[in-house]
């Protein structure tokens, strides 16, 4: 199967993936770049706009997987941050809904657009809730439960262990947020797995 991996960071929603697929990670942060590349050498890894890039390649692949910018609906970053720390409000980036909407009508395979739960009711209602994200398909998405999260009080040890990287050897400058980013690599699985059911 070809599968398109959009906002690709580390690769945490691909670690269970296996080397079965062809995979394209396209990620705009050429750190995070490579130590996708380091983790997963056979996929083809793109230093690009992975929206632009959407647009441009959607019909070349048979899976896609988009999980845009989430800080901006953020219900954690709403509640705490800008409530009681004075962090500075932003507009919802609303790439998460355009591409929702574009891939229900253009795509020609199973794609699902993945992003945290919102501190507002979502304008498109998702498929599915689990954990702490909400996902947008064009297939079925079974309930199941997952390791509780532990992302809000996790530290960079934790996470790693949490995830499978060390990235003691990288120079990020924001370690433990590029991990909090990762999603879960069972959850990850699960809904490849959910995608690739055949008649769904």
């Amino acid at each position: 199967m070809k599968i398109l991996n959009l906002y690709a960071g580390i690769g945490g929603n691909r670690k269970l993936w296996g080397d079965e697929h062809e995979i394209t990670a396209v990620e705009l942060d050429p750190l995070l770049a490579k130590v996708y590349q380091d983790h997963f050498p056979k996929d083809t890894v793109i230093v690009a706009d992975a929206h632009q890039y959407l647009l441009e390649h959607f019909k070349e692949f048979d899976f896609i997987w988009s999980s845009p910018p989430c800080q901006t609906h953020s219900s954690f970053r709403f509640n705490i941050n800008v409530r009681y720390r004075g962090t500075a409000a932003k507009f919802p980036d609303m790439t998460l809904y355009e591409e929702i909407i574009f891939l229900k009508h253009h795509a020609t395979g199973k794609w699902v657009v993945e992003n945290v739960k919102p501190y507002y009711d979502p304008l498109i209602e998702p498929t599915a809730y689990l954990q702490r994200h909400m996902f947008w398909s064009n297939f079925e998405i079974e309930d199941k439960e997952f390791v509780k999260d532990i992302i809000r009080s996790a530290q960079i040890p934790d996470l790693q262990e949490l995830h499978g990287y060390d990235l003691s050897n990288y120079k990020i400058s924001n370690k433990r947020q590029v991990l909090r980013n990762c999603v879960n690599k069972d959850l990850g699985l699960h809904v490849l797995a959910q995608g690739s059911k055949d008649g769904k």
